[in-house]
């Protein structure tokens, strides 16, 4: 490979553990390579340029161990982070893989699965904070249903509202530095997952008892396998101010989850996407929520992460390439034309601009005459992204 597009942990790439410690089961099969250790990932992600690496509870504090195991196994962790200048900026919860949250976690039928939901998140996020957490992430992975007459739908809107109430007034309470991401995803494991698009949640976020520690976490795979454009849930996340965190990967359409190496399938699409973060600026980690390929041993697996940062960093160029080539931004120009004084009437309702757009002319079939020319725009673009330009 190039040595260009080498990543640097300015570039704010990070990876969950579960991601590179992923060993390739499924469900028609076992796994395929041996279990990394979150201390050795740290090492080599560290290695490979990153910033980060995120975790569920379970990730790093394996389900059942004693206070004192905890301790020694935090206590470790903390000296590679620091020994490799490594970060945790985000944390979440396991609520999907012990058979007790089967039929949910939140959202489950038993009252007794709730409370324990609740008791092992805010250990959880106790544990989050210690590591340096700042976006606390929650995936209702097991919030669904198979059966629609097995609950009473607006009990479970209800539950789930009562939980983020809940954990928001213990982070007060706590006075711990920490926003939470809610993560929609329309299905699988379950067959339908309750709040299934950014567009739910950020609905729900607005019902909450404290609505501005809470923001979304869209994630590539989630919004694509339901048919949508991911960048357009993004986006109107970032213009509500709600866009706290990002999960990066690819996905086939219609296909269940599959968390592919980013930029791996839809290149277009990963482009604007890498393009409207860096020209919004946005200040938030680059996460990658993916694995490697089922046919990799564990070399392949540090390929893939590779790959994810420098496909991030080769799309950053080509947005810079897009943002100065002079024919498309010439072309831009002609498409984007602004007319301040019409922008001014419509953009504030007041008696004088309803006079003001009532005495316009607009000529609607002259104005239909003339095409968009997106056409050539596009073709644009893909030479550009195809490397002739």
């Amino acid at each position: 490979m190039s040595n260009l597009f080498q990543p640097k942990p300015e570039d704010q790439f990070t990876f969950g553990l579960w991601t590179v410690g992923n060993p390739g089961r499924d469900p028609f099969g076992d796994q395929v390579r041996p279990i990394i250790k979150p201390t050795y990932s740290v090492q080599k992600l560290s290695q490979l340029g990153a910033y980060g690496v995120n975790l569920h509870d379970n990730d790093l504090v394996p389900f059942g161990s004693s206070a004192r195991e905890q301790d020694q196994i935090v206590k470790e962790f903390k000296q590679v982070l620091d020994d490799c200048n490594m970060k945790v900026p985000m944390a979440t919860t396991n609520l999907f893989f012990h058979p007790v949250f089967r039929d949910g976690a939140f959202t489950s039928n038993n009252p007794k699965v709730r409370a324990f939901a609740l008791q092992k998140t805010v250990r959880s996020i106790d544990l989050g904070v210690e590591l340096g957490a700042k976006i606390y992430v929650f995936w209702g992975g097991r919030e669904g249903a198979e059966v629609d007459a097995s609950k009473n739908g607006p009990d479970t809107v209800k539950w789930f509202r009562e939980s983020i109430n809940f954990l928001a007034e213990y982070v007060v309470d706590q006075g711990y530095d920490l926003k939470f991401a809610l993560e929609a995803k329309p299905n699988e494991p379950r067959a339908d997952i309750y709040m299934p698009t950014t567009g739910h949640m950020l609905h729900f976020i607005e019902t909450l008892d404290r609505p501005e520690m809470v923001g979304v976490n869209p994630e590539f795979a989630h919004e694509t396998m339901a048919g949508l454009n991911f960048l357009h849930g993004v986006i109107q996340a970032y213009e509500a101010g709600k866009l706290f965190h990002i999960d990066l990967n690819d996905q086939k359409m219609g296909r269940f989850d599959q968390d592919l190496r980013f930029g791996s399938e839809s290149i277009k699409a990963a482009f604007f996407l890498v393009k409207f973060l860096e020209d919004m600026q946005w200040s938030g980690m680059r996460h990658f929520d993916a694995h490697a390929y089922r046919t990799e041993d564990e070399q392949g697996v540090w390929d893939f992460a590779a790959g994810c940062m420098r496909t991030y960093l080769i799309l950053k160029d080509k947005a810079r390439q897009f943002n100065e080539d002079p024919e498309i931004q010439g072309l831009l120009s002609e498409i984007q034309q602004r007319d301040e004084s019409l922008e001014r009437i419509v953009s504030t309702y007041s008696n004088g601009n309803v006079e003001a757009l009532q005495a316009i002319d607009f000529q609607p079939d002259k104005i239909a005459e003339k095409g968009h020319s997106y056409e050539k725009l596009d073709q644009l673009t893909v030479e550009l992204l195809l490397g002739v330009r």
